[in-house]
């Protein structure tokens, strides 16, 4: 298969309809139908139900336009990676570190002061994401390098290695009656009255149903515990970032949180693999 008949068929799978998909594309419908047909041939296999108002797809349909999505990702992914080892040749940007936004800030500060005095360092950009954002940008290739936290981030697919483990706390309100304590467990904290556990959006951005509120950032989930509408838990770590009117009390039976540095296994670049050793140092 063509990558290009790959585009005009998950074109046509995601609009279910011809016209739609030929003007998405920016060509011509009929050119389009016969590159359908042709791949439908190619394969032995209908990948679309046609009627004179319908278009659905086959089950064979739905698992090409799976497979065709991860192939012209990883194809977008070649693209970009290829280009930006161009730009570092010429002078261009170095590495791209991916991390979540507020996680992991004070490593993260050391990691980056310490490569950097390290001999041929390159200029290291970074960007600051979402929940679950670090993993789809660095295998789009719009990231050499990232920051993830298992268990709440895979690194399935990718070469890591452990940087370090904590044990999790729970933020609450300071003065609420838990913040007396040593320590709690989360049935403590389950169910909390007038203090629920946020919801986080699924890699699809969609939010699992629940009382808590949806939040999309630590800023704002530390706001809402602030204003005595929700609890968090969180890696130790966080304790640093919090304010005067913000508590955190250990959590003996949360799961510890595993801080790694991750990058794609084919990756053959001299500066992630100098940052790579300089990270597992620290």
């Amino acid at each position: 298969m063509e990558t290009r008949e790959l585009r005009y068929f998950v074109a046509v799978a995601e609009e279910l309809h011809f016209g739609r998909a030929a003007q998405r594309l920016g060509i011509a419908q009929p050119p389009l139908s016969r590159a359908i047909q042709q791949l439908e041939r190619r394969l032995g296999a209908a990948l679309l139900d046609r009627t004179s108002r319908t278009v659905t797809l086959t089950e064979a349909g739905s698992v090409l336009l799976a497979e065709g999505r991860a192939a012209l990702d990883a194809v977008d992914a070649a693209e970009r990676r290829t280009r930006r080892a161009a730009r570092s040749v010429t002078g261009g940007p170095g590495l791209t570190l991916v991390t979540k936004a507020s996680a992991s800030r004070e490593l993260l500060a050391k990691l980056l002061d310490a490569y950097a005095a390290e001999p041929g360092a390159v200029p290291v950009d970074v960007i600051l994401c979402g929940p679950a954002e670090q993993q789809r940008l660095l295998r789009e290739g719009r990231a050499d390098v990232a920051l993830l936290h298992r268990p709440f981030d895979s690194t399935a697919g990718f070469d890591a290695e452990e940087l370090g483990t904590e044990g999790q706390v729970v933020v609450l309100p300071a003065g609420h009656p838990l913040t007396a304590r040593a320590h709690v467990r989360m049935a403590d904290i389950t169910g909390l009255p007038g203090l629920p556990l946020p919801r986080w959006p699924d890699p699809d951005g969609t939010y699992p149903p629940g009382p808590g509120p949806q939040v999309r950032d630590q800023a704002q989930l530390l706001q809402l515990v602030a204003l005595g509408r929700a609890c968090a838990v969180a890696p130790e770590s966080s304790r640093g970032q919090l304010h005067s009117d913000l508590a955190a009390v250990p959590v003996l039976d949360a799961p510890t949180v595993t801080t790694v540095i991750a990058w794609p296994p084919h990756s053959r670049s001299r500066a992630v693999a100098d940052l790579v050793r300089t990270a597992t140092r620290l």
